[in-house]
């Protein structure tokens, strides 16, 4: 297997967890990136759902050394939890002492953080991005004023001393004066400070620069991001975006590999769309049709438990996603969910409702995503269950022609084909 970078290349909840957990079979080291713990990837094991928000997915083999970047935010309470969890499905403590590895440039989300975010996002109101108030946004703003907390700081009582003296009483005005919420004293949060320390100190790795120097030259590398491109920061339909990069040039930063490294860029489609949360939808589908797609995909937030609004694929915006994301290969989930349909519907250019023209490029002013409506191309539905296929030669001939004009109009090859949750429902259309 090349290196490879795993990709969202939709607005998230592309199904990225089984993809990683599938390539890290193959894979030494797994890096996470970027992102934080608002979002959620599920790995199906043998009917056995694991929940992922922060340790990458390869933690469920034994001898795969998983790493969490410098682009991650790294919520302690959320980390310990999922650990907890994890370890309760079997996942053996020795296993996460062994194979989990942090970088100590990563940054802490503090608890005013949790705080800031609720509380920004209320007070926009119906203009609200739809944050899964985690703090992720705050703790980035943070990390670029150059006054957030890093993993290191932790265990420099001088340094992290200073920080708190700069960056406690910038807290305490905002919090007071802005929001009229709590303010925290310097012993509070030093005592919270030492609980991080004792949490990170088993999987803090200090000597971060020889391990990814051995994994650049000696190990097979997998890049595991969060969230999809359309919620990039620079990318994505600004203002409802994430905080950082999960298109693949992201993982050069995050990773702290840089972009030679990466051989292999496998964006992960849905057949259909789906998107939690606020901001425009051109393919949505508030109909039966919808409701359809949304029961038989079990569309729920990982994180959040929101219902996911669902529309069919959006061909303009998987295009832009090829483009900037940096796509080579593509891994289509769920194509199973259409096993019922009798059509499906593939969108290839926006209509503007009030002059009548059509675009093919992504209009990336969503201000003016009100004003377009989807052009669509139709195919004729399957009506066979597939979720048992293992090889692409035997899926219903409508199946194909599907996958086939997607191929086409993508000019990116389609690779991997995901016919269920499961590890064992995958069809594997060309090598990767």
């Amino acid at each position: 297997m090349k290196n490879t970078v795993v990709v969202g290349a939709q607005f998230g909840d592309e199904g990225k967890a089984k993809i990683t957990d599938l390539l890290a079979s193959n894979a030494d080291f797994i890096i996470r990136y970027q992102g934080g713990c608002n979002a959620g990837h599920t790995v199906v094991v043998d009917n056995v759902k694991y929940k992922f928000h922060l340790v990458p997915s390869g933690i469920l083999y034994e001898n795969k050394t998983c790493f969490i970047g410098a682009g991650i935010v790294i919520y302690p309470e959320n980390f310990k939890n999922e650990i907890e969890e994890l370890m309760a499905q079997g996942v053996k403590k020795e296993q996460f002492e062994k194979n989990l590895k942090i970088s100590p440039l990563a940054n802490i989300t503090m608890p005013w953080h949790i705080d800031l975010d609720g509380a920004g996002e209320d007070n926009l109101g119906k203009n609200k991005i739809g944050t899964t108030k985690k703090g992720i946004g705050p703790t980035y703003t943070d990390k670029y004023a150059r006054i957030g907390i890093r993993i290191e700081d932790l265990f420099n009582d001088e340094a992290l001393n200073n920080k708190l003296d700069i960056i406690l009483p910038l807290k305490n005005k905002t919090l007071d004066k802005v929001y009229g919420l709590k303010t925290y004293t310097k012993d509070e949060v030093l005592e919270k400070l030492r609980e991080y320390k004792e949490l990170f100190a088993p999987y803090v790795c200090f000597d971060w620069q020889d391990v990814l120097r051995d994994a650049k030259e000696n190990k097979t590398i997998l890049f595991e991001g969060a969230q999809g491109v359309m919620l990039d920061i620079d990318y994505g339909t600004y203002p409802f975006v994430t905080s950082s990069n999960p298109i693949a040039g992201g993982a050069a930063v995050g990773g702290g590999m840089g972009p030679r490294t990466i051989e292999e860029a496998i964006g992960v489609f849905k057949a259909y769309v789906t998107r939690v949360g606020e901001g425009p939808f051109i393919t949505e589908l508030t109909d039966d049709i919808g409701d359809k797609i949304q029961t038989i995909g079990a569309e729920f937030g990982v994180t959040t438990g929101r219902k996911r609004r669902c529309g069919w694929f959006d061909g303009v915006i998987a295009k832009y996603s090829v483009l900037v994301g940096g796509i080579t290969a593509i891994a289509l989930t769920k194509l199973d969910v259409f096993d019922t349909f009798d059509e499906i519907k593939l969108c290839i250019a926006y209509r503007n409702k009030k002059t009548g023209d059509i675009t093919e490029s992504y209009p990336t002013n969503v201000v003016e995503h009100y004003d377009f409506e989807p052009v669509y191309k139709t195919f004729k539905g399957w009506n066979v269950d597939i979720t048992k296929i293992k090889n692409y030669d035997e899926l219903p001939l409508n199946a194909k022609v599907y996958l086939e004009y997607l191929e086409s109009y993508l000019n990116v090859p389609i690779k991997i084909i995901s016919t269920g949750p499961d590890r064992e429902q995958t069809i594997f259309k060309e090598k990767v």
